[in-house]
């Protein structure tokens, strides 16, 4: 039964900084893979985890090796692609030694497991916060999809390419989305996508296919959706996504940092 664990948006700053003044995205980040392989005993085996943008809040060289110091505990295998946060330049250096990471171009990568592909897409637009989609990564994906000939398949982004209330946000999602719509359309085989970028969970249909954004794994944009709202963020539990094929695609939201007690359903 193949599985993936979905982490998005850790944000990572330089050692002993806390993000925005508030958040210490590098303890959330360590609690985060702890509770990951506190669980893969319950939920194994897992073919890999894919992060989906935002591991750095700079972009910074340093930054990028605290993030994979950090990620080295993690028990199974991770693959990354760039956030708005992200600097591509300095993360393709950061995982040089990983033969998954492209040498040139866009950050996009994909790998077939026993019962579904993922294809990842980077979306970043360097010193911008709005993602896009350049040609490459649409011929990537075409291509990916054609191999994978109607095999289920998760395509993963930064991005979500819809809006969902949060006036902040969603002038900062994916744009020109359009091509990205027709091809999943057309795919003949069940796809799911799923994206980041807003810090929290957040289901909705994008053409014929399920889009879900997973929570970071510290803070979440606050859920403000009325107009001119201000852009801030909430101290909301962390949390990640496990997606498995079971005759069909079923995504979990876990929380990033709980305790490890279990309790019977019973009081004798």
């Amino acid at each position: 039964m193949s599985k993936i664990i979905q982490l998005s948006d850790p944000h990572i700053v330089p050692e002993g900084q806390i993000a925005y003044g508030v958040v210490d995205t590098a303890a959330a980040l360590a609690a985060t893979v702890a509770t990951i392989n506190r669980c893969l005993p319950l939920v194994g085996p897992v073919d890999l985890a894919i992060v989906t943008g935002d591991l750095t809040d700079f972009g910074a060289p340093a930054d990028y090796a605290r993030f994979r110091e950090i990620m080295s505990a993690l028990a199974i295998p991770y693959r990354v692609v760039p956030g708005n946060h992200d600097r591509r330049a300095n993360l393709r250096a950061s995982f040089a030694d990983q033969a998954w990471m492209p040498l040139t171009g866009g950050i996009n990568w994909s790998i077939d497991l026993p019962e579904f592909g993922v294809v990842c897409l980077d979306t970043l637009v360097e010193g911008h916060h709005h993602g896009h989609l350049e040609a490459d990564a649409l011929t990537f994906l075409d291509e990916a999809l054609r191999s994978l000939a109607g095999k289920p398949v998760i395509v993963g982004m930064h991005h979500p390419p819809f809006t969902m209330g949060i006036q902040s946000m969603d002038i900062n999602n994916l744009r020109e989305s359009a091509a990205l719509q027709t091809l999943l359309d057309a795919y003949p085989g069940e796809s799911r996508l799923v994206c980041g970028h807003v810090h929290r969970s957040v289901t909705k249909a994008f053409g014929s296919v399920i889009g879900l954004i997973a929570p970071g794994t510290s803070h979440s944009v606050t859920l403000d959706q009325r107009n001119e709202n201000p852009h801030t963020l909430s101290l909301e539990p962390g949390g990640f996504m496990l997606h498995e094929w079971r005759d069909g695609f079923v995504s979990h939201i876990i929380a990033a940092n709980f305790s490890p007690d279990r309790f019977p359903f019973t009081t004798s």
